[in-house]
């Protein structure tokens, strides 16, 4: 995601290990609670098995033996069993389950691609118009169209694909799958996935499908509890023209409202091209910090009523207001129960999960496919490396005082640096004044970064604009004939420059999504392997922004857009390492409160600034890298930003050779691959940090040998 690193709720293809709680979830927003969270009782291991006598499953590989002959003994044996784990008592007795063997178990090739064929046509459908559904009970609290109403927020909670996966076992289909295809694990496939074909993949990632059987109460506390945790976040804003300085003095305009963190990000980004912009950026630091510290008055929050002197957190009326709006009582933690709450009820599926016990294993192992081991070391080779030392010594170089630890967001190598905030969000008005507008103008956007006329207006007619209530989001479809959905703020009088900007954004995320779903060959190997992918082209989209608005680029706009690319990866690196942090944490102290939950993220942040940011900002006990909203809202999601700049940089050499849309679509179409079966299918190598880091190296060196 560049000019900018992460926006909220960026919701790409799922992976099949989290399809149902995609569709239940994957638009998070609504109801939010500040109910004390009570921690969850002590469950044992439910692997519920049914009792089958000794024989039962030896008894029903003899008969499909004797059905089928010995020559398939081994495919048998692997099938049989594989149904048997997930058989409960009530799904039906012994001789029941070697009759549903007899009955199901296909010997052919041929039969076996009948099977996947139908599997393919109706899963699509189930699943499809289950996220329309629910995209649909979410519309009120997801977009910005007006009033929410108590009624809103509870079918917003209402998550109708919470059974899914259970009907599918209770219906025996669940069943049938694993008979018949073989569940691989993640170093079968990691080992031999180069050598499986378009069709055995796709009957892996059926097989994946039903690899666990989580009961629908869990799956409905899972989306309830993403739900309020989004609605949290996508209400949290700051009056920035209420906030005043020491001396009295408002530094913003009377109307601009922020949401957190991605406005007050991009809002301290954009104040580096000013000459005074430093006490402003301080300004928002401070911001920043006393939301992650919580010591924020709660009243301040979304409130033009009162306004706020942030160096002393003193709150003084703005108008006449009532006396109850003037506390300074801070938000009491609330913004660490959303996150606990978000624990407690992943956690309560752990049990189901017979290979993978923890949210942990299961976002690197099952949603990555990348171990968390590897994962770290990509992350720590940005962190240590003597590059970014490198990038820093230039950036004081070009800033002319010491850093500060805000400039972790130094945006002076994007390809806005020097433009006027004003000048750019004045043209882009121009052009968009509504959702509509920009809507309309897909085509041409496309056509601009390389789509044929034909190509360009039949993706762009399967998207569709929506005004966010939050900071911004791409919803992809399930179902070829749905659209996907870009959603972006657009505030009264156009959309600004940072709209824009996260709108190039969004767009490239449903862009892959189309491409990804619309020109697949198999509905099962849809998408892309997992979500640092989608992030990777929507970090390419973004980049372009400048360009769709016909500026051109500046002579040294690849080595200054390396260096930004850099630079955003080793921020957000550390975003992630705390996120990781405050989850492996959360599992160490399953019964903490949210007091503790807080305590616990300054100490992890504070440590991993020390460990990794202080060397070069010679500042320890700093925060801010907590301020995340996604570490929040979205469970684990940001270590996915730092692989999608590394996946983003490697697949750009592939779009400077032949061009973005050509090589985006020939990549799109490989598909729901391991990461590395995919990009060394789409660029020849596996993923990998050092192509990013020697051209960074190779970008700093010259642009400090210049002067």
């Amino acid at each position: 995601m560049k000019a900018d690193t992460d926006f909220a709720g960026t919701a790409p293809s799922p992976n099949f290990f989290t399809l149902v709680l995609m569709i239940g979830a994957i638009l998070v927003v609504s109801c939010a609670t500040t109910d004390k969270i009570q921690p969850p009782p002590k469950v044992r291991c439910v692997e519920e098995r049914l009792m089958l006598e000794e024989n039962a499953v030896p008894d029903a590989i003899k008969a499909l033996i004797e059905l089928h002959g010995q020559n398939l003994r081994a495919s048998i044996e692997a099938g049989v069993k594989q149904a048997s784990r997930l058989w409960t008592a009530a799904d039906g007795s012994a001789p029941e389950f070697v009759a549903f063997c007899k009955d199901h178990y296909l010997s052919t090739d041929d039969d076996r691609a009948a099977l996947l064929a139908r599997l393919e046509e109706n899963l699509e459908q189930v699943f499809g118009h289950l996220l329309e559904m629910g995209r649909s009970l979410r519309r009120h609290t997801d977009l910005d169209i007006g009033q929410v109403f108590p009624i809103d927020k509870l079918f917003a909670q209402y998550d109708l694909g919470s059974h899914a996966v259970e009907d599918f076992f209770k219906t025996k289909i669940a069943f049938a799958v694993l008979l018949n295809f073989e569940l691989k694990d993640l170093s079968d496939l990691l080992a031999h996935g180069n050598d499986l074909s378009r069709q055995e993949w796709a009957q892996a990632r059926a097989a994946q499908l039903f690899s666990s059987r989580v009961p629908s109460h869990i799956e409905q506390a899972i989306t309830t509890a993403f739900v309020e945790a989004d609605d949290y976040i996508n209400n949290y804003n700051i009056q920035m023209g209420h906030l005043l300085t020491e001396k009295g003095e408002r530094p913003f305009p009377e109307d601009l409202v922020l949401i957190s963190h991605w406005g007050l990000r991009d809002e301290l980004k954009s104040h580096y091209s000013e000459r005074n912009g430093l006490g402003t950026q301080r300004l928002i630091a401070d911001v920043m910090e006393r939301i992650v510290r919580q010591e924020i008055p709660s009243s301040v929050i979304d409130n033009p009523n009162v306004d706020w002197v942030v160096a002393t957190n003193e709150v003084r009326p703005a108008r006449k207001t009532p006396d109850s709006s003037l506390s300074r009582a801070p938000e009491q933690d609330t913004r660490y129960e959303k996150l606990l709450a978000l624990f407690r009820a992943v956690q309560a599926a752990d049990p189901y999960h017979p290979t993978a016990r923890s949210y942990i294993k299961r976002k690197f192992e099952q949603d990555r496919e990348l171990p968390q081991q590897r994962v770290i070391e990509l992350l720590e080779s940005i962190l240590l490396s003597d590059v970014a030392d490198q990038v820093a010594d230039l950036i004081q170089k070009r800033l002319g005082r010491h850093l500060e630890p805000f400039d972790i967001w130094y945006d002076g190598f994007s390809s806005r640096a020097g433009s006027k905030e004003q000048s750019l969000d004045e043209e882009v008005r121009r052009r968009y004044s509504t959702v509509a507008s920009f809507e309309k103008d897909i085509p041409r956007i496309l056509q601009g970064l390389g789509f044929d006329r034909e190509n360009a207006l039949d993706i762009g007619q399967r998207i569709a604009v929506d005004p966010a209530r939050g900071a911004g989001h791409a919803l992809g479809a399930e179902r070829r004939g749905d659209k996907a959905h870009l959603r972006t703020r657009v505030p009264h009088g156009g959309m600004n420059y940072k709209g824009f900007n996260i709108a190039m954004h969004e767009l490239g995320h449903n862009v892959e999504q189309v491409l990804s779903l619309d020109r697949i060959d198999h509905w099962l190997l849809r998408g892309v392997p997992n979500n640092a992918f989608t992030e990777g082209f929507a970090f390419a989209f973004q980049g372009k922004d400048l360009e769709i608005l016909g500026r051109r680029p500046s002579a040294n706009a690849k080595a200054l857009s390396t260096l930004d690319t850099f630079w955003s990866a080793f921020e957000i690196s550390g975003v992630a390492m705390v996120d990781i942090g405050i989850w492996e944490w959360l599992y160490e102290h399953p019964n903490a409160n949210a007091s503790q939950v807080r305590q616990a993220m300054l100490e992890i942040a504070a440590g991993v600034w020390a460990k990794y940011y202080s060397r070069i900002f010679d500042k320890k006990d700093v925060v801010l890298l907590a301020v995340y909203s996604h570490i929040i809202d979205a469970g684990m999601y940001t270590p996915d930003y730092p692989l999608g700049f590394l996946i983003q940089f490697q697949m750009e050499s592939y779009f400077d050779k032949n061009g973005l849309a050509r090589e985006m679509e020939r990549m799109c179409r490989i598909g729901g691959l391991t990461p590395d079966a995919w990009m060394i299918q789409a660029v020849g190598q596996p993923v990998s940090a050092e192509p990013l880091m020697e051209a960074a190296r190779r970008a700093a060196q010259s642009l400090l040998s210049k002067g």
